[in-house]
Parts: C-alpha cells; structure tokens; sequence
C-alpha cells in the first residue's frame, strides 16, 4: 500500500491536498543539523510539485519523550524554512503565518506542515 511517503534517511515528506508534510525523525540541541539533512532530502528524493509564489503558513512542531531538548525554536524555525526554500516556496518571505511549538510525544521528532494560504500579485 502506497501512503504517499517519500523517504530518504531520517526525512520523509508527503503532499496531500495541497498541504505539503515533512517529519524528520530524531532530535537534537543543535538546530544547524536540521538544515543540511532536509536539504539532503529535498535535492536527492524529493519529486513533488514545484513551489509558487502566494503566501504560506507553516507549523513546525518539535515533539520529544521526556525532557525537552535545550533547543532556541527561533534557530529550529530559521534553520528548517532555509531547508525547504526552493522547495514548498520560493522564498521565505513568503511565510505569512509561522507556528513554531515544542510539545511531549510518543517519538522524538520535528513535523512540519506547509500550507499555502493566498496569493501575492507578481
């Protein structure tokens, strides 16, 4: 059965109904490593719709078991939105809605939703 998954080490991804998903696996304090590892993904795996221009909401949720990691959110949101430039919107500016939580889970992982919400006139 087919869920629609793209995967590729730690990443997976998926569009459906215009809502593009990525989750990557895993957590670290160091925000720096989550921006090269979805790049990674996004130019070796990634096969979905091209970006347009039009305004977006993004959530990005960090879930953890226990304690949560000692991790600035500002630098986890900076450094996935960089990642998936190019990739779910040309440009980050185009981020008109940007959630960025911390919450307990069952799994330790980021999950990140992109949705586009309006169009710019260009």
């Amino acid at each position: 059965m087919d869920d629609g998954w793209i995967s590729h080490g730690k990443v997976r991804a998926r569009e459906a109904d215009g809502v593009l998903v990525v989750e990557v696996e895993g957590l670290t304090s160091q925000a720096k490593y989550y921006k090269p590892l979805i790049y990674e993904f996004f130019r070796k795996a990634w096969r979905g719709a091209r970006p347009a221009w039009g305004e977006y909401a993004v959530e990005i949720r960090m879930e953890y078991v226990g304690d949560p990691p000692w991790l600035d959110l500002d630098n986890l949101a900076k450094a996935i939105l960089d990642a998936i430039k190019g990739y779910a919107f040309h440009d980050d500016a185009q981020v008109a809605r940007l959630l960025v939580e911390r919450h307990p889970g069952q799994r330790e992982r980021i999950a990140v939703s992109v949705t586009r919400t309006g169009d710019l006139s260009r």
